[in-house]
């Protein structure tokens, strides 16, 4: 997949291309429909332009995290659906500031030179989301690029969307969330150096940051686990804390997992960890061997919800 971070400049062979347009994070069903759309209109491969940050992030820099993928988790999902150019448009001063009619006209059809472009229903475009998906389609007539509209995905009688996702992982149902995004929710990111406390215990665990990400409900879940990169590349089962650790004292978020039947050194390994199901909250215990008693409960039903995931 080849990335571009401008909207000029442009290679005559990323020009001209059907591109799917919107923030897809998470990449669910509804994403998927709009890329499938894209590629019925596309002659040159399929084309999908995003921003980033996140328009809400640059309006709001100190809200609270509510992003389902970071940057390189969606980078992986959209290789593995097929995507070959993705513009990655830098969302500042300058972009935010455009009217609809410059956007469609200095962007799409001037900048990208797309030759069609596919949007959600809910797609809105400029200075104070001041243009709509039906605003898309007049300008599209009048500046020569084609407009489809995707209608909104339901499944089992739920809108498909990044907030009911987000809402199905903070009331700790990852098999519903996976259900709208067509995939088990992933979380992305290098091995961090932690305090070790895992390997004292006898349960060693490969660290993540949460940073910047939706927090899912705190808590141990069942978890898949792939190696991207290094010696020990490869796919493996685990157990993982999501949360603060507070048996020992405060801490930032993050997950911590014990991968089943595994030796080696992971310290700077890139690895995906995919929430499979929740087992419990995550509680303080009244000693370090009660702790150690329920990892090893936790592993024990980790394991038997994995053999039938």
């Amino acid at each position: 997949m080849k990335t571009f971070t401008s909207w000029t400049d442009l290679p005559p062979s990323a020009r001209g291309t059907a591109a799917a347009i919107g923030n897809f994070d998470g990449l669910h069903l509804g994403h998927q429909a709009v890329l499938d759309l894209t590629r019925q209109q596309s002659s040159s491969g399929l084309s999908v332009m995003s921003f980033h940050p996140h328009p809400r992030s640059f309006f709001a820099p100190d809200a609270p995290a509510f992003r389902l993928m970071n940057r390189q988790t969606k980078s992986h999902r959209l290789e593995k659906l097929g995507v070959d150019i993705h513009f990655e448009l830098p969302f500042d001063a300058r972009l935010s500031s455009l009217s609809a009619r410059d956007f469609a006209t200095g962007v799409l059809a001037e900048g990208l030179g797309l030759a069609h472009v596919v949007v959600g229903a809910d797609f809105c475009f400029g200075k104070g989301r001041s243009g709509n998906a039906t605003d898309l389609v007049a300008f599209g007539k009048e500046l020569g690029f084609g407009v489809t509209i995707a209608q909104m995905v339901e499944t089992a009688g739920i809108e498909v969307s990044s907030t009911n996702i987000r809402n199905a992982l903070s009331q700790g149902e990852p098999e519903r969330a996976a259900r709208m995004l067509g995939h088990w929710h992933r979380i992305d990111g290098p091995v961090l150096h932690g305090e070790k406390r895992g390997r004292d215990l006898g349960y060693p665990t490969a660290n993540l940051s949460l940073d910047g990400l939706h927090l899912p409900r705190f808590g141990v879940y069942a978890v898949k686990f792939d190696v991207l990169d290094g010696p020990h590349m490869g796919s493996y089962l685990g157990a993982a804390n999501v949360g603060t650790r507070p048996m020992f004292g405060k801490n930032n978020p993050n997950i911590e997992t014990y991968i089943f039947d595994f030796e080696g050194d992971l310290y700077g390994a890139e690895v995906s960890v995919a929430l499979v199901s929740y087992l419990r909250p995550e509680i303080t215990f009244d000693s370090l061997d009660d702790l150690i008693r329920q990892m090893a409960q936790d592993c024990e039903l980790a394991r038997e919800r994995l053999a039938h995931a």
